[in-house]
């Protein structure tokens, strides 16, 4: 383990990405990675189980893109930054993933923002 993340799991509501996170996570993170291909795009939307078998993805992994369970998948140590690729594809901005992550409606997440009519 990183020596700077010593204890990081202390800390509630943090999930550190890390070399020992991203290697066994790195059929699920390339799964989304490939989003930024619209023929991989395509052909999830097509066949969403199909897809998921050519990458390989465990039962877990499959029920947590199934899911659509942001949080789940961040848990489990897939990469916000593919992830977000992922929510294009299935129509979901950032701020509404926020949201879900936080258990709450686009509406009261959008009430804690500095600027709550900015979309």
């Amino acid at each position: 383990m990183n020596p700077q993340l010593e204890g990081i799991e202390q800390i509630p509501g943090t999930y550190a990405f890390d070399l020992r996170v991203s290697n066994r996570t790195l059929k699920i993170n390339r799964f989304f990675w490939n989003m930024i291909g619209a023929d991989w795009r395509e052909r999830f939307v097509a066949d969403e189980e199909g897809t998921m078998d050519a990458a390989e993805l465990t039962e877990e992994e499959k029920a947590l893109v199934r899911a659509r369970d942001w949080l789940g998948l961040i848990q489990h140590g897939v990469n916000f930054f593919v992830l977000e690729k992922f929510g294009r594809v299935v129509k979901k901005t950032n701020l509404e993933i926020y949201a879900i992550m936080r258990g709450e409606s686009f509406e009261e997440f959008m009430k804690t923002r500095l600027v709550p009519d900015a979309r």
